[in-house]
This record gives C-alpha cells, sequence and structure tokens, in this order.
C-alpha cells in the first residue's frame, strides 16, 4: 500500500517558502529530534490501523462472521455440479444478464449484507471473479476430486475403460486429447495420464474397449500393446456394445426384417421429418380421441394418418397414403409384432449390462437366461404370436392370409409349395431366432474364454454349488501367477478347503445375489482375515470390466456441460467441469479452505484471498 502522506519536515519547508519566513538558526537540536521522532511513531501506528482496514475491506471471498465459506469457490462448485453454464456474451457492469456465475454471486449478496459490504469495498481489479479465476478455482477443485479418487484406488489392481465420441463441435473426445487415434498414440497418452497419477501398467489387470479395429486388434491393437507390456491386462470386448452388434447384424442379415425396419424408418421420418406435419397428425389424432373417449377405446397410430390422407392438405396426401399403405400390410404387422417380442427380451439384458455394480459372472447368468427365453419363443412362441397378430388385423381391419394357403412366392430363393405358415413360422420367426442366437454364441464365447469358465467358482448362487477349489487354484496359478506367490497358493489351496463350508453354514451369506455382494459381505463380516487368498482372487475378477457404460455416461454428462451455446470450451476447463459434475460425491465432500490454501500457493496475489 502507497502512504501518500507527506513528511513533517517537508510541511514545514513548504510553510517557510509560502510565508516567506525562515526559522532561527538558534533552535534546541534535541527538541528537534524529539518532536520529529514523536511524530513518527503517531504516522506509523496510523498507518497501521489504516492498512488493517484496508486489508479488512479487500478480504472479498471469506467473511469472519461466516469461516469456511467463499462466495467464488461454492458459486464454482455449484454451477459445476449441475453442468451450468458460467459465463454469458456481455458481462459489463451494466448489463441485464452477465451470465450465471454473476447471478449466482449477485444472489450471495442480496442474502448476506456482510458479504455485499465486502463486494463493494474491494477494488475492481481484486475481486476474483474474471474467467481466468473461474477456470483456476475449477481446476483446484477438479485436481483435488481426482487426488480422492486416487488415494481411494491406493495400491490396489486396476482396469481401463476408454471410448470416443464426437462433442457438440464435432471434436472427437476420449478425455484424454490426442492428435490422432492410432492404437500406439493412445497407448502412449493413457500410459502417461497413468504416470501422471502414480498408477503403473504392471499393475493394470483389465482393459475394457469397443469392437473397433485399433482397440481389440489381437498383433497391433491397444490392447495387444498393453498386454506385451503386461500380459495379465486382459482385455474384454464391451458386453453391451457386443449385443447391440448382435441386434444390427440380425436386422441387416434377414431380407424380411430389413424391409420392416425400412418402412419403420420411413413412417417415422413422416411422422417427425416436418413440424407442420406433427402438428397436423396430432390435430388430427386429438378430433379422434374425442370421438372414442366414449367408447372407452383407442385406435392406433395408422387410423390418424389415414385421417391425414383423407382430410389433410394437398401436398402431403400422397405420402400420407402410402404411409398408410405400408402400415396396413400383413408383412409390416407380423414382423411388428414378432420384433416386440423379441425386443422385449433382449432389453432385459441390455438394461442389466448397463449397470454400474454388474460383475462378470453376472452379465453371463444374463446372457444365458436371454438365450433361454429366445429358445423358448422358437418353440412355443409361434401360436401366441400369431394369435395376437390376428386380432390386430381384425380390430384394424387389415387383410390378414389364410395361414394354410399356399404362399405366393415373391422371393427367388423362397422354397417352392409351402404354406403360408410355414413361411412366416420357418422362414421368418425361426430363421431370425437361429440368427440371433448364432450372433451371440459367436460374439459371447464364454467356453473359449476360459478364465470366464473358472471365474464361475465364486458364483454365490444356489448356495455356492459352483464352487470348486481346483479351477480356483487354476484360475490364480494361470491368469495371475504375478499376483500370487509359492507360498500364497499353498495359502489359498488351504482356504479353499474350508471357504465352501464355512458360507454355507452362514447364515449372513444367504441368499448372496452376485459376486461383488458376496466380496462386500466378506468385508463386512471379517472373512477377509481369515480367507485373504480368496478375497484378493475375487478383487482381481472384479477388476475385469464388463461394459463401456460408464464412459457412455460421461460423454451424456459432455453434452450437458458443452452444448450449443458453449461449444468452445477448452479441453482441460471441459476435463474440469466433466470431474465435478460426474463426481459429484467427491466434489461437494472438499473443504473450502482446501482450496483456498491451493489457490494462495498457486501464485502471488495483489490482493490476499483469504
Amino acid at each position: 500500500m502507497t502512504d501518500n502522506r507527506e513528511p513533517k519536515r517537508y510541511k514545514t519547508l513548504y510553510s517557510w517558502l509560502k510565508n516567506d519566513s525562515a526559522p532561527s538558526i538558534f533552535v534546541d537540536q534535541q527538541q528537534v529530534e524529539l518532536e520529529d521522532d514523536q511524530h513518527e511513531r503517531a504516522n506509523n501506528q496510523e498507518g497501521q490501523s489504516e492498512q488493517q482496514e484496508d486489508d479488512q475491506d479487500y478480504n472479498v471471498t471469506l467473511l469472519e462472521r461466516d469461516p469456511g465459506k467463499c462466495r467464488a469457490i461454492e458459486a464454482v462448485r455449484l454451477l459445476a455440479r449441475q453442468g451450468c453454464s458460467f459465463r454469458c456474451h456481455d458481462e459489463s457492469v451494466d448489463s441485464p444478464n452477465g451470465g450465471n456465475f454473476d447471478a449466482v454471486l449477485n444472489s450471495f449478496k442480496r442474502i448476506n449484507d456482510e458479504v455485499n459490504k465486502v463486494v463493494h469495498s474491494a477494488p475492481g481489479n481484486a475481486k476474483y471473479t474474471c474467467p481466468t479465476i473461474q477456470k483456476q478455482l475449477a481446476n483446484i477443485l477438479a485436481y483435488k476430486v481426482r487426488a480422492k479418487i486416487r488415494a481411494e484406488v491406493g495400491n490396489s489392481k486396476f482396469a481401463i475403460l476408454v471410448d470416443e465420441a464426437l462433442d457438440v463441435s464435432n471434436k472427437e473426445q476420449m478425455v484424454l486429447s490426442v492428435e490422432d487415434t492410432c492404437s500406439q498414440t493412445l497407448k502412449d497418452e493413457i500410459s502417461k495420464v497413468l504416470r501422471l497419477y502414480g498408477l503403473h501398467v504392471e499393475t493394470m489387470r483389465g482393459q475394457g474397449y469397443d469392437g473397433a479395429s485399433n482397440m481389440r486388434g489381437q498383433f497391433n491393437g491397444l490392447q495387444a500393446l498393453f498386454l506385451k507390456e503386461c500380459p495379465y491386462a486382459y482385455y474384454i470386448h464391451c458386453f453391451a456394445h457386443r449385443l447391440q452388434l448382435c441386434l444390427n447384424v440380425v436386422a441387416k442379415g434377414v431380407h424380411d426384417l430389413w424391409q420392416f425396419f425400412s418402412t419403420l424408418n420411413m413412417i417415422v421420418n413422416f411422422v417427425y421429418s416436418s413440424a407442420k406435419r406433427h402438428s397436423m397428425l396430432k390435430a388430427c389424432r386429438e378430433a379422434e380421441i374425442e370421438d372414442l373417449v366414449a367408447a372407452a377405446t383407442l385406435e392406433t397410430a395408422q387410423s390418424t394418418i389415414n385421417g391425414l390422407y383423407l382430410n389433410g392438405a394437398d401436398k402431403v396426401q400422397g405420402e400420407a397414403k402410402a404411409v398408410s399403405k405400408a402400415m396396413k400390410k400383413f408383412d409390416f404387422v407380423y414382423c411388428l409384432h414378432m420384433m416386440h417380442d423379441i425386443m422385449r427380451i433382449t432389453d432385459f439384458l441390455c438394461q442389466a449390462l448397463q449397470k454400474k455394480d454388474l460383475d462378470i459372472l453376472n452379465a453371463l447368468h444374463f446372457l444365458s437366461i436371454t438365450k433361454g427365453k429366445l429358445k423358448d419363443m422358437r418353440e412355443n412362441g409361434w401360436n401366441d404370436l400369431i394369435m395376437k397378430v390376428g386380432a390386430f388385423c381384425c380390430q384394424h381391419d387389415i387383410s390378414m392370409p389364410d395361414m394354410s394357403a399356399p404362399y405366393k412366392k415373391r422371393l427367388r430363393n423362397c422354397e417352392e409349395n409351402i404354406t403360408n405358415e410355414e413361411y412366416y413360422r420357418f422362414h421368418i420367426l425361426y430363421v431370425v431366432i437361429d440368427f440371433q442366437l448364432s450372433e451371440l454364441d459367436t460374439r459371447f464365447t464364454e467356453t473359449s474364454v476360459e478364465i470366464l469358465r473358472l471365474s464361475a467358482s465364486f458364483d454365490p448362487r444356489h448356495s455356492f454349488r459352483a464352487f470348486k477349489g481346483r479351477d480356483v487354484c487354476d484360475l490364480a496359478l494361470k491368469y495371475y501367477p504375478s499376483d500370487f506367490s509359492s507360498h500364497d497358493m499353498s495359502a489359498l489351496e488351504l482356504e479353499c478347503k474350508f471357504f465352501a463350508q464355512d458360507v454355507q453354514k452362514d447364515s449372513r451369506f444367504e441368499n448372496t445375489p452376485s459376486t461383488s455382494e458376496l466380496c462386500r459381505r466378506m468385508v463386512d463380516v471379517g472373512k477377509t482375515t481369515l480367507y485373504p487368498m480368496i478375497y484378493r482372487l475375487i478383487c482381481l475378477i472384479l477388476t475385469l470390466p464388463i461394459s463401456t457404460a460408464t464412459t457412455e455416461r460421461a460423454f451424456s454428462s459432455m453434452k450437458i456441460i458443452k452444448s450449443r451455446l458453449q461449444n468452445k470450451m477448452n479441453g482441460e476447463f471441459l476435463n474440469d467441469l466433466m470431474v465435478l459434475y460426474i463426481e459429484r460425491k467427491y466434489a461437494d465432500n472438499i473443504e473450502t479452505n482446501e482450496v483456498i490454501d491451493e489457490f494462495e500457493l498457486s501464485g502471488s496475489r495483489r490482493v490476499k484471498f483469504s
């Protein structure tokens, strides 16, 4: 702080010159020095009090009456947690909308008069509200969250999940910023990030990617490069992605099914491609509902489109007629009901594969259930399916062919002298289900992956009936030899002799649904001290990634944070906001004082932050 007060001697000299008078040269020198010392002490005390008052006024973010609270830090935490934008195009003082960050700060000022007083007394260049300060605070919060996650991992084994997606500005995001997506570049960048947080590739025990060639390549793919450095980092293709590929292949591989989805796509485009057309369909539907409320029955969308064809504008009547005609075809109605039944079965598996706490044994169990349901539909589902299709056709005046009549050949490779029932049953229903089962068997090769077969010993269902001590020891010896020494293997063999009988007789392990739940219960009841080797092996199994649904959720969060209105966000700031948005439970537990201390150490400030 600059002291603008004039020294006493300067004031005296100025007074002499102004009054054209000079002091007497016969002045007591000791008296002059004594007066100077008294004035100097008084000036020092006055300057210290003013400095204390100024420092108290410049403390713009932390109030003594409200310790632990900082309006700027809390504003950053709140906006990042909710995925809101920080800035606006006009952030001037007179702007009616200066952005969410300024709006939150103004709310703090309105709530607390002390905050308002502190903010107004601070100089313009020391308010700590500029975009650079916002980014620094977000970076410190995100760093604290990453540190908490790293501390939680500790020295345990870990797995990595990698996926990519396009953001709103058509930039490919992988949480990592890379120049290209070749396997070697990805491997180098991932290794750099792991080293940054003190994680070593040698302790990696799982890799989870999609089925892209640069990821799953057997010789030069990303998983192969990591396996060369760590042979125990086993790669598992995302189960949810495998299921999606199965459905896509079936939809394109069966002609009748491909034609059904093409017609369905045409119908959807007709309805949603034009806002005006959508409004017209909505108006027709509302008119129909008014007439049908008394009868307590509602028609399908086909009658609505038919009404648009009869009563709609001239320019849409032709397309509406074509769509209505396509929806009245028996082949379309039949495939619609068939795929509805099939996808109800596969949707259960799809939802299960996207759960966060799903382990590999439960995933295989759900897969086995899905296959069984599809086989049951193939053997016993024809009668129920054709009855539902017949009732639907009768209700909506759709012509249904006689199932016992000869089928009219429309495809060259179709057999001659077959009935309609044989065609729709054997050439469509059976072909689709067989194709689906074949794809599931091909892409989910549980028998060819021995690690999955051996891991089944830890399946807790049916009172641990699947537990086999020999398989447990083989699993540790063949796939995790670096984690079990010869002494550990001897201890593991001994533990296997007692483990199954112990947990079978312990009521606390009854109805254990999954391997992950078994691991939690072992920790809760203290079994980890009795069976440390088994617990270690279970943790290694749970490390194997099943699905990249976690990364997909992260990219869904990215679409919220980096939206059309804030599409110029740089990579570091975007990463920090995504960490705070996704890992909210960690961000909420960060103490404000920790952020203030870190902010003070990050560089010199004109005015002290705390």
